[in-house]
């Protein structure tokens, strides 16, 4: 069972009143309680507030590794939901943040701000991005985070607002310290939004500052290793964008695999109750695998018992 920060356990057959965290204003951490239940779904061990908005607070869900203890400095990611910049919720991607963390890293799902929400532009999502990234290397210590080891990833335009941290220069927050990076060491990244162009995906949104905030435009040779998982009839991102990006990409000296599945639409990957989760399994075996080639897993990839025992736990997914 996962063990949290505080030697409670998640996901008992009973109820189990657990400790999150979360950042006030003075920068104190307040404790509230969570109640974890069985089979009511993955639940993040902690949650720490990194942004204050002028409605609700941004958060950082945390996973923790079963065998994460105190004073440890683990590999991280840090996960973006998907929704168009207009919704989605950070539950999207816990699936994929609670496998990481049973393979040793930690990881988190993060709220940024949409346009249902927050009556956020796509600039200021990309914006909370950065934020997030930078707030991460910031509190690396209280979080049992490596700052240099901190992968980031994402879907569709959350797989955007990670590939924007590692490509686009502007849309920082001007309360931010500027002088930590922005720019993750890894990319782990589920059919993302590369074109913000003329005839890529939300062109009319962001209009003329397009160049400025589309990561295809945007890529300089100093990119981290990227994998990309794509499907081949995704009505957003079509395969010769995604080829285009990885041969920039090759042609600038970084890393970046792309994996097309043929005959998927977008959102393929997702884990829902009432999907086969053939495409998950995929996607997050190859993700394993390429963590594991650089550095921030070791060992098999280990999807399919990840799989199954939440199964067995009656986990649900939405």
């Amino acid at each position: 069972m996962r063990l949290l920060k505080n030697s409670l356990t998640l996901l008992t057959l009973a109820a189990v009143a657990c400790s999150a965290y979360a950042k006030n204003k003075t920068g104190v951490l307040k404790e509230t309680p969570i109640v974890y239940t069985q089979g009511a779904g993955l639940q993040p061990h902690k949650v720490v507030e990194f942004k204050q908005t002028q409605s609700q607070p941004l958060t950082l869900n945390i996973f923790y590794p079963d065998d994460y203890a105190d004073g440890q400095k683990r590999p991280a990611i840090v996960l973006f939901f998907g929704g168009g910049w207009k919704g989605g919720s950070p539950t999207q991607l816990y699936p994929q943040a609670d496998y990481f963390a049973s393979r040793g890293m930690i990881a988190i799902s993060a709220r940024y701000r949409t346009m249902s929400r927050y009556k956020a532009e796509p600039y200021q999502c990309v914006e909370d991005g950065k934020s997030a990234v930078r707030y991460i290397r910031q509190h690396a210590d209280e979080l049992g985070i490596n700052p240099d080891m901190l992968a980031a990833g994402g879907a569709s335009a959350g797989g955007h607002v990670a590939a924007a941290t590692a490509t686009i220069k502007d849309y920082d927050c001007p309360e931010d310290d500027l002088s930590i990076s922005a720019v993750p060491n890894a990319l782990v990244l589920y059919n993302p939004v590369y074109d913000n162009g003329p005839n890529g995906y939300g062109h009319e949104r962001v209009g003329d500052y397009y160049k400025k905030i589309s990561p295809i435009d945007n890529l300089d040779g100093t990119q981290p290793p990227t994998i990309v998982f794509m499907g081949e009839n995704d009505k957003h991102t079509p395969p010769a964008t995604v080829r285009l990006y990885e041969q920039r990409m090759r042609d600038n000296g970084n890393v970046c695999e792309s994996i097309l599945y043929p005959g998927q639409k977008h959102g393929f990957f997702n884990l829902h109750k009432s999907k086969d989760p053939e495409y998950f399994i995929k996607t997050m075996t190859a993700a394993d695998q390429f963590l594991t080639k650089h550095s921030y897993l070791k060992g098999e990839p280990t999807v399919q018992v990840w799989f199954d025992e939440q199964a067995a736990r009656g986990t649900t997914m939405e």
